[in-house]
């Protein structure tokens, strides 16, 4: 699942600007033909250790899992276990 995102990341860049320009013409016919997984809403956000879509934490880049054990193990500077 993380190679797909990768390669999803990819094409959004690649066909960023074309897909803005054909928006900014209306010709939704040739936005149509475009890859679907270009689109930047295609994208989805998962943990960069495990891979897990849900329970991201943004602003960690994990999910809520991984942040727990890192968080637990002392890992992650500034977080204290109050109570689990």
């Amino acid at each position: 699942m993380k190679a797909r995102e990768i390669k999803r990341a990819k094409l959004v860049a690649k066909y960023a600007e074309k897909r803005k320009e054909l928006k900014e013409a209306g010709d939704w016919a040739a936005l149509d033909k475009l890859p679907k997984n270009s689109s930047p809403v295609r994208m989805h956000n998962r943990c960069s250790l495990t891979g897990r879509p849900k329970g991201y934490m943004r602003a960690f880049g994990l999910s809520r899992i991984q942040f727990r054990e890192m968080a637990s193990n002392g890992l992650i500077p500034g977080v204290k276990k109050a109570s689990w």
